[in-house]
């Protein structure tokens, strides 16, 4: 039985805590934990937003957590999943958490034709992550993401 499974409403707390540590730990931010949970509120309203979707040990302990979001390929036509806000819990890593929900979400993208791949982004300097996903088949050769935020 997988242990990944859509995250619930109830976890939001987890999830808020979760993406805070994921910000000071990979790019030394200190985020608005109010503004966390309104984003991820804003996301269990709108499912047109993302889904997220967690690892529990033990039936109901959150360890992991990750999010997916749509986007549209005009070229593909058909929707790729990007994979954002990873977080593995410290005590748990190095031990195929993320490859199992990776290969979750890929066995969702394989599974409906309209869904067309998964996509990721991460740090420069997030040399461990690159690793990992690499060894899972992805490859960041093909793009250079570009960004203006506000």
């Amino acid at each position: 039985m997988s242990r990944v499974r859509p995250a619930k409403f109830k976890e939001l707390e987890i999830i808020a805590d979760f993406q805070a540590a994921m910000a000071l730990e990979t790019e030394g931010l200190h985020l608005d934990k109010e503004k966390i949970i309104l984003g991820i509120e804003a996301v269990f309203e709108d499912p047109g937003k993302g889904k997220y979707y967690v690892v529990t040990e033990n039936e109901d302990e959150v360890i992991a957590c990750l999010l997916i979001t749509p986007e549209w390929s005009e070229w593909r036509n058909g929707t790729v999943y990007w994979i954002q806000s990873v977080f593995v819990k410290k005590e748990h890593r190095g031990k195929g958490i993320f490859k199992e929900l990776y290969q979750y979400i890929q066995n969702l993208v394989k599974e409906d034709p309209e869904l067309v791949g998964i996509r990721l982004y991460v740090e420069r300097e997030n040399k461990s992550a690159q690793a990992v996903y690499e060894k899972l088949g992805m490859n960041g050769e093909h793009y250079k993401l570009y960004e203006w935020l506000k």
